[in-house]
C-alpha cells in the first residue's frame, strides 16, 4: 500500500482541513450572520473567533479526544465551539436543550466532559444537573450571562486570547471522533453517537451533491443544531466546509424567516413539515420576496401529496424531503422531479447508501438479503448500509450497538413497504404498532387519511386499552375549522376507501398541538401516555 497517501489521507482529509481551506480563499466573505445581534462574521473574522476559544480551552486542559458539550440553542457561539473543539482534536458534544436536568446529568456522567457551555435560559437546569451528576466539568462557561463563582461568562473566558491560528496536531486523523450527537431518547435512554472527521465531510458532500450547496449559497436552519438534521443539513458542518453563509435563527418564526429570505437573499431554507405549513400559511397572508429561493429541505416526517403541492405553489418548486436516523444522516431522497408523485414515501437511496426493507422476524435480526416484497404493501424492517456517514459504533453502550448494528447495516426499527423502484414509505415505528382485535394497525396510515379532512389542520393517533378489542385506536386532532366534530371525522373515515372499518378511530380529542421531538417526529410514545391519562380523567370522546 502507498503510505504517503494512506499518512496525508489520514492526516489531511478533515472536516478541519476543509473549512481552513475556505478560510483562505473566502477569508473576506460573510461565513456567519447573527440578525438578533446585528453582527457577522468574515470567514477570517470567525476563524479568528475560533481561535481564542480554541485557546481558551487548551488552557483548561482539552486535548486531544477531550469532550466539549453544548447547551446552546443556534447561535454564534455554538459555531464557534464546533470549530474551535476540533482545533484542538477534541469532540464537540451538543445536548439537547430542552432535556431535563436528570437527562442532562445522564449525558454528563456518560461523556464526562471538560468544558460544559451553556445559555443563561437553562442554568437552573444544568445548576439541577451538576447536583445530580457525579462528574463536574473542569470549566462552565455561560453564554449570555455575568460571571459568577460558579461559572465565567462566555465574553471573560475568551478575552485577552490571541487568534494565532490554533491545529490539534499530526495525531489527529480523519478516523478521529469529532462530534457526539445524543439521540431524541423517545424509547430509553439516549444513546452517544461518535462521528468521526471522515463521517462529516462525507455528510457534507452529501448535502452538497443533493441540494446542491455552493459557496454561493445562504442558509437558515429553523430546527436546532444539536441533532444530526440541524448541524449537517445546511447547519455549521456543510455550510461552512462548502463556504457558504449562515443565517442563525435561534427558535423559528415563520414570518420572521421569510423576512430574512428577502432581506439576505437566503437559497435554502431547512425545515420540518410543519414549519412549511406555517410558512405557507404566513407566505399566503404576507407574499414575501422569495426569489432568491434555490429550495426548501425537510426532514423529520414524510410530505403528503396535498399539502407538497400547496408548498410548492406557495413558497418554492424546490421542495426536498430526506429521511434518515442520527446514526447515517439522511438515506434516502426526495427531490423536486419526484413530487408530488412520490409525495408519502421517503423516497429511494441516495447515491452512497444502501437502504433495504426486510422481513420481521421474532427473536431474530432479518439477513440483509431477506427481503420484503417490493409490492407496496408488505410491512418489514427499514435496514440501511451508509459506510460514508454512519461510525457504526456508540459510545458506552455495547448493548445498543449489538441491537442496532449487524451484519454491516443498521438496524432501524422503522416499518415500512418499498416498491418496485425501492421507493420506501415508513408506516411507523416497531413499539408505535396497534394491535386491535388480532390486527396490527400503523398510526402513520390513519393520521394520512385524518389529514386530508379539509378542516384538520394536523393530528396524531394512539391506541388506549380495550377489554374486548385489546387496543382502541384514538385520534387527537389539531382543527383547522372550529366547526369540526368527531362524529365528522368519524364518517369520513367510514366513507374512506383508505381505511378498514376496524381501523377508525373510535376515540377522539381536539387539541391545541400535538407531541413532537427537536427533530419533528410526533411522539407517539408521549401521546401514548397523555391518552391513558385522558381516559382516566373521561377527556375522551367515544363514536
Amino acid at each position: 500500500m502507498n503510505t504517503e497517501f494512506k499518512q496525508v489521507f489520514e492526516q489531511y482529509y478533515t472536516w478541519l482541513e476543509g473549512y481552513m481551506r475556505n478560510v483562505r480563499r473566502f477569508s473576506g466573505k460573510p461565513a456567519m450572520i447573527d440578525p438578533e445581534t446585528s453582527r457577522s462574521w468574515t470567514y477570517r473574522e470567525l476563524d479568528n473567533a475560533c481561535n481564542r476559544l480554541a485557546r481558551a480551552f487548551r488552557n483548561d486542559g482539552t486535548v486531544h479526544g477531550s469532550v466539549v458539550m453544548l447547551m446552546l440553542p443556534n447561535c454564534p457561539e455554538f459555531a464557534f465551539s464546533y470549530i474551535a473543539a476540533q482545533k484542538n482534536g477534541a469532540v464537540c458534544c451538543p445536548a439537547n436543550f430542552r432535556i431535563s436536568a436528570g437527562e442532562l446529568a445522564f449525558c454528563l456522567d456518560d461523556s464526562r466532559p471538560t468544558i460544559l457551555l451553556f445559555d443563561a435560559a437553562y442554568q437552573e437546569c444544568v445548576r439541577g444537573a451538576l447536583q445530580l451528576s457525579a462528574h463536574r466539568p473542569a470549566r462552565l462557561v455561560i453564554v449570555n450571562g455575568e460571571s459568577t463563582q460558579e461559572y465565567i461568562s462566555f465574553e471573560d473566558y475568551t478575552a485577552g486570547q490571541s487568534d494565532d491560528p490554533v491545529s490539534p496536531g499530526p495525531e489527529f486523523s480523519t478516523f478521529d471522533e469529532t462530534t457526539r450527537l445524543y439521540t431524541s431518547g423517545t424509547t430509553g435512554r439516549p444513546k452517544a453517537v461518535p462521528l468521526t472527521s471522515i463521517n462529516e465531510i462525507l455528510s457534507a458532500h452529501d448535502v452538497m451533491i443533493h441540494f446542491p450547496m455552493s459557496h454561493r449559497d445562504v442558509t437558515i436552519n429553523t430546527t436546532p443544531w444539536f441533532h444530526r438534521g440541524g448541524l449537517h443539513c445546511a447547519g455549521p458542518c456543510p455550510a461552512f466546509y462548502a463556504g457558504a453563509t449562515i443565517v442563525v435563527m435561534r427558535k423559528f418564526d415563520a414570518e420572521t424567516t421569510l423576512q430574512y429570505v428577502s432581506r439576505y437573499g437566503i437559497t435554502f431554507i431547512i425545515g420540518v413539515p410543519t414549519v412549511l405549513e406555517s410558512l405557507s400559511d404566513t407566505q399566503e397572508k404576507k407574499g414575501w420576496d422569495l426569489s432568491s429561493l434555490h429550495g426548501i429541505v425537510t426532514m423529520g416526517s414524510p410530505l403528503e401529496r396535498e399539502a407538497c403541492i400547496r408548498y410548492q405553489r406557495v413558497l418554492t418548486p424546490n421542495i426536498f424531503n430526506g429521511y434518515g436516523t442520527t446514526e447515517t444522516f439522511w438515506n434516502t431522497f426526495l427531490r423536486p422531479f419526484d413530487l408530488p408523485e412520490n409525495a408519502g414515501t421517503a423516497g429511494a437511496s441516495c447515491v452512497d447508501d444502501d437502504v433495504r426493507v426486510v422481513k420481521i422476524f421474532e427473536g431474530r435480526h432479518a439477513e440483509p438479503d431477506e427481503l420484503a416484497a417490493m409490492d407496496g404493501s408488505e410491512v418489514g424492517e427499514v435496514i440501511m448500509r451508509s459506510p460514508a456517514k454512519s461510525p457504526y459504533s456508540y459510545v458506552n453502550n455495547p448493548e445498543q450497538q449489538a441491537d442496532k448494528y449487524y451484519n454491516g447495516f443498521l438496524y432501524t426499527h422503522d416499518l415500512a413497504t418499498w416498491d418496485e423502484k425501492q421507493f420506501i414509505t415508513i408506516i411507523g415505528r416497531m413499539d408505535d404498532m396497534i394491535i386491535s382485535s388480532g390486527e396490527n394497525i400503523y398510526p402513520t396510515e390513519i393520521e394520512a387519511v385524518l389529514n386530508k379532512h379539509p378542516k384538520v389542520k394536523d393530528c396524531i393517533v394512539t391506541s388506549v386499552p380495550d377489554k374486548i378489542r385489546g387496543q382502541i385506536v384514538t385520534a387527537y386532532i389539531v382543527r383547522g375549522d372550529d366547526t369540526l366534530t368527531a362524529e365528522e371525522l368519524d364518517e369520513f373515515c367510514k366513507q374512506s376507501p383508505e381505511v378498514s372499518n376496524f381501523k377508525r378511530p373510535r376515540y377522539y380529542r381536539f387539541v391545541q398541538q400535538i407531541p413532537f421531538n427537536a427533530t419533528g417526529k410526533k411522539l407517539h410514545v408521549r401521546i401514548k401516555e397523555i391518552a391513558l391519562e385522558d381516559l382516566k380523567n373521561g377527556l375522551l370522546y367515544r363514536v
